[in-house]
């Protein structure tokens, strides 16, 4: 993280990514992504984190499709 740099909250940081709010909290869970903690509860998210994962990409696990028989 650069000195100096923007630091989002979880919120921020989904919108940004095009993510609901649980995956970027599972994503930080998971250590997947790089958190400044302000206080004990407070989360923030550096923005080169958020870039990190728009430049490299970020694919969630591939969900089997229920029915999915041709016809």
């Amino acid at each position: 993280m650069m000195t100096g740099e923007k630091l989002l909250t979880v919120q921020q940081a989904a919108d940004q990514l095009g993510l609901r709010e649980a995956t970027v909290r599972k994503l930080i869970f998971q250590r997947r992504i790089d958190t400044v903690r302000p206080s004990v509860r407070a989360v923030r998210v550096p923005e080169s984190a958020v870039r990190k994962i728009l430049e490299h990409g970020y694919r969630p696990a591939i969900v089997p499709q229920e029915n999915a028989t041709a016809s």
